[in-house]
């Protein structure tokens, strides 16, 4: 069964970015290894490496917001992970940007939600950018999973993890600790509250 997955790398105090959306070392541990993984040509620890594999395997569709849309430029057309990726925006596709890509440009967070599952499938997981998008997803109840790749820096402030998420949600006990190489990878399913177990 498909799963709805928060993830992103994050420092230890819980930032993905600083706030001109430089991310810093965050990304050091995708080239201190020997083992390729992906089509960004990143070379990981083993540890990291068949993690990753298990989670790329399963996502079927990512869902980022137009900021990342345009930091990276969409990565060319490609999806960095996934067949899919769901832009969630107001505005439509660049006008003559690669036709061909297997991009689809949403207005609002539940509908692209609700649009990358059809997308993935019922057996493939989609993976929703966290940030200020990915805390709309948990605040909204969307999101199944919570997946972090938490490395060892503190930036102090910048863009947070969960965005501005309005009170507390519990996570269950993590279900993933796995240790690489200046990494930790942590993943923790979301507890389902009724409307009026609702932590303030």
């Amino acid at each position: 069964m498909s799963s709805v997955v928060m993830h992103n790398v994050v420092s230890v105090d819980g930032f993905i970015a600083d706030a001109n959306d430089e991310v810093g070392p965050l990304f050091d541990w995708y080239g201190n290894g020997d083992v390729p993984v992906g089509n960004q040509g990143a070379m990981v620890s083993r540890a990291s490496a068949d993690y990753l594999a298990q989670v790329w395997e399963r996502l079927g569709v990512l869902v980022i917001g137009r900021s990342l849309f345009d930091l990276t430029d969409g990565w060319g057309g490609v999806p960095p992970s996934g067949e899919h990726v769901v832009v969630v925006s107001h505005r439509p596709r660049p006008e003559g940007w690669h036709p061909e890509a297997p991009y689809h440009f949403v207005d609002g967070v539940a509908a692209a939600i609700e649009r990358a599952k059809e997308l993935a499938g019922p057996d493939r997981n989609v993976g929703v950018a966290a940030g200020d998008l990915g805390g709309q997803a948990l605040e909204l109840g969307l999101v199944d999973e919570v997946a972090m790749d938490v490395v060892p820096v503190v930036f102090g402030s910048g863009k947070r993890f969960f965005g501005a998420v309005d009170g507390q949600h519990l996570l269950d006990d993590p279900h993933v600790v796995i240790q690489g190489d200046r990494v930790l990878h942590l993943a923790f399913r979301v507890r389902r509250l009724g409307r009026d177990q609702r932590l303030a």
